[in-house]
């Protein structure tokens, strides 16, 4: 059924609460584990309910800010969701309980309990108000973005359309559409700094009314880290800094020489060639058919999964005024439906998106095919291999999209990647610091990014941007606001693509393959046992990263 023509219903609380105590009963009055299995399946579509129409609506509401209806529906879904949370937690608390969960658990896995475990450690019924808050300030933050009206030559442009500006092969224009840029979050700042400060207040609140001292514990939790903690991250950062910035830092030189300059400026970031980076040819249109060749070609799985999304129109990924910012890949369960939405704006990025978020959508459409639903409840560091990898499996196929300089999008593709790597860890120490120091204050949040920048990105100079040049810059990023400790899962995941990337080059149809077998692994098995099944070093070992970087220099980084 085509997305458009996708029937919406408001979720009844009442209705579903009743429903819900009937399963509750059904399975508290069930005499075997298979009794209870068959109960649980009941729950799968009880959920599946709930879930299609609470993304429907978001779909329709990031589709259009603006929109009256879907407007209050959002804000109904930001109220109840705690409660619908609450009701989760209350049945997986019953099957985590039941003299029965041997059999349960041999029938949808020991990841499914380890999750189950975390789900009612970081939940409360009495974190209902607060988590209600929690989801008005989110979306306070995300409307706030949107809402951004920059007048550009006759046009009224979003922080996304602007984007194609900032990375102009000009650099006046690139100096211009920066000051428009910083001006913005001058201009929204305090109003930032107040969102974003009320949320940790909030988050640390939950986490004593569960008896942490900070919210880590439980952001770490909610993010499902079912096999590694704090300590393995940490880690992970460590090598990143020991080994990953340098090498960024011999990347921007030599970007820097290419692009002509004494010195590199924030405005001259995501800029990798003096004639302008590579830009898509053809029409939104006709890279949408572009891409329905390319999956079709790449393999039989692909073909599938790319005609459903095609025929069924569920992409969204024009950019328009009023529509959030960003990209995603989300899921429709009643209909076994991904859906991506993103803002094309004329620039690489565009590519990206399809790329990217079809690695999410590939594997979402895998999964949905999985009797055990427990199975596509993936880690985020997993989710992003998906996503990560196909940028790279896609390759062969650039020359649809970039024509003459499909080798420059190539080169700066994978020195984009590289270099993204250190940012990321920063946004995480960055979360890290905020979280175990809760109360400091504004001012000392934009001092401690100052100082982290100074440690990962040594190069950047916002010379010229008081505002950044103070500490702002993590403003821009709604995971800070959104999705707390999220961001580190993309530098995992990178480490492991640029594996699959190594690996391709040397033997595509068996880095497919395996790649392919990942995929259909989904949430079967914990991170790190995957990678092995798979062939991959886990990032958290000791040498890994050392052996990524050694392995990139002296494989690609000759060819710039």
């Amino acid at each position: 059924m085509k997305f458009k023509e996708m029937p919406y219903q408001r979720v009844d609380l009442e209705e579903k609460r009743v429903r819900f105590q009937e399963i509750m009963n059904e399975f508290a009055n069930a005499e075997s584990g298979e009794a209870q299995f068959q109960v649980h399946k009941k729950y799968y579509k009880f959920k599946d309910e709930i879930e299609t129409m609470v993304t429907m609506a978001k779909i329709r509401h990031d589709i259009d800010t603006t929109d009256p209806f879907y407007e209050k529906e959002q804000s109904y879904y930001d109220e109840i969701e705690p409660e619908l949370i609450d009701m989760n937690v209350i049945y997986a608390r019953q099957m985590y309980d039941s003299p029965y969960r041997a059999y349960l658990e041999e029938k949808i896995g020991t990841v499914a309990f380890k999750n189950i475990q975390l789900n009612i450690r970081s939940f409360d019924k009495k974190l209902i108000p607060l988590k209600q808050e929690e989801n008005t300030l989110t979306t306070a933050y995300d409307k706030l973005i949107a809402s951004a009206e920059i007048e550009w030559e006759g046009e009224t442009l979003n922080l996304s359309l602007l984007r194609k500006y900032l990375t102009h092969k000009d650099r006046e224009v690139r100096q211009k559409a920066y000051t428009k840029y910083c001006a913005f979050f001058e201009a929204n700042g305090e109003k930032l700094d107040s969102i974003y400060d009320e949320l940790v207040k909030n988050r640390t609140k939950q986490a004593n009314e569960l008896g942490y001292d900070t919210f880590v514990e439980i952001g770490y939790d909610r993010v499902k880290r079912n096999c590694y903690g704090k300590d393995m991250v940490e880690n992970f950062r460590k090598q990143v800094k020991e080994y990953f910035v340098p090498f960024a830092g011999r990347l921007h030189e030599r970007r820097k020489n290419r692009l002509g300059l004494e010195k590199l400026s924030c405005i001259d970031e995501g800029v990798y060639f003096a004639n302008g980076n590579p830009e898509p040819i053809g029409t939104p249109q006709e890279i949408m058919v572009s891409a329905q060749k390319m999956y079709g070609e790449l393999s039989k799985e692909t073909k599938e999964f790319f005609d459903f999304m095609t025929e069924n129109e569920l992409f969204d990924v024009l950019g328009r005024k009023r529509k959030r910012a960003g990209g995603y890949m989300t899921y429709l369960p009643d209909y076994n439906a991904p859906f991506i939405f993103a803002n094309f704006n004329g620039t690489s990025g565009d590519i990206n998106v399809i790329t990217h978020e079809c690695g999410h959508a590939f594997q979402g459409y895998l999964s949905g095919k999985d009797p055990i639903k427990e199975h596509a409840d993936i880690t985020m560091e997993t989710a992003e291999i998906h996503s990560m990898s196909m940028e790279f499996f896609t390759e062969p196929w650039m020359n649809q999209f970039f024509g003459k300089r499909t080798d420059d999008y190539g080169f700066m593709h994978l020195e984009d990647c590289a270099i993204f790597i250190p940012y990321g860890c920063m946004v995480d120490e960055f979360q890290h610091i905020v979280y175990e120091n809760p109360q400091m204050t504004p001012a000392q949040r934009h001092e401690a990014w100052k100082q982290l920048e100074s440690q990962y990105r040594p190069h950047m100079d916002y010379e010229g941007f008081p505002y950044f040049e103070k500490g702002g810059f993590w403003q821009k990023q709604p995971h800070i606001f959104d999705d707390p400790f999220y961001y580190i899962d993309y530098c995992i995941a990178q480490i492991c693509a640029f594996q699959f990337k190594i690996r391709m080059d040397e033997n595509y149809q068996e880095a497919w393959d395996s790649y392919l077998k990942l995929c259909n692994l989904s949430a079967s098995d914990f991170f790190t046992n995957m990678l092995k099944e798979v062939g991959l070093d886990s990032p958290f070992e000791d040498g890994c990263v050392k052996k990524i970087v050694e392995k990139l220099e002296s494989l690609y980084m000759t060819k710039a």
